[in-house]
């Protein structure tokens, strides 16, 4: 900018007359710069307002919610059915949405024989999943117990959990593939 007037006071100097058509030349250009510099700050202040607006809440996911995690399993409930009517197990826990972490604790009641392998999948009622996370359920468990880890959900996982498409499955040595299956709900806390 400096520049622009230490040329136009020496066009005033040397030429006189070519003084005033090169002022407004310049006072043009400079009105030019100053709408386009405007503009580029009003589409710029746009852009960041509308992406500042896209938030897990406006796709029906508050970020700054807990949620409270429940299921309840059964023989009947697992695919392929299992041959124990009388097992059961329950799913109890809390979900972060801002973390993305569920803590939670499964219990069981009457299984054929100690569990040998658990875990969470993906997948509607009936359906058979994917696997979210295989559990290390470790040694000296019985046909009665309980369990308790936690596990971080990427966006689509998460996104299975709010529809209720998230469940939990515990085999043993009888029902290797799993003898109890219970879908998990999340509710607001």
């Amino acid at each position: 900018m400096a520049r622009v007037f230490s040329r136009l006071l020496i066009c005033k100097k040397k030429q006189p007359h070519k003084f005033n058509k090169r002022k407004s030349f310049i006072i043009k250009e400079v009105f030019n710069q100053i709408k386009k510099s405007t503009f580029f700050a009003a589409v710029l202040l746009s852009t960041v307002f509308l992406f500042s607006n896209c938030t897990k809440d406006s796709a029906g996911i508050s970020a700054s919610l807990n949620y409270s995690l429940s299921g309840s399993a059964s023989g009947s409930q697992a695919r392929p059915s299992s041959s124990n009517s009388n097992g059961s197990g329950n799913f109890t826990g809390t979900y972060n949405a801002a973390t993305k972490v569920m803590n939670y604790t499964t219990t069981w009641t009457n299984l054929t024989g100690a569990p040998i392998n658990g875990g969470l999948y993906t997948g509607a009622t009936g359906q058979i999943g994917t696997s979210v996370s295989l559990w290390t359920l470790g040694s000296g468990l019985s046909t009665s117990g309980s369990f308790s880890t936690t596990t971080t959900l990427n966006a689509d996982q998460e996104a299975q959990l709010m529809a209720g498409k998230l469940y939990y499955v515990l085999g043993t040595a009888a029902n290797a593939s799993g003898e109890i299956r219970g879908q998990i709900s999340a509710s607001v806390q």
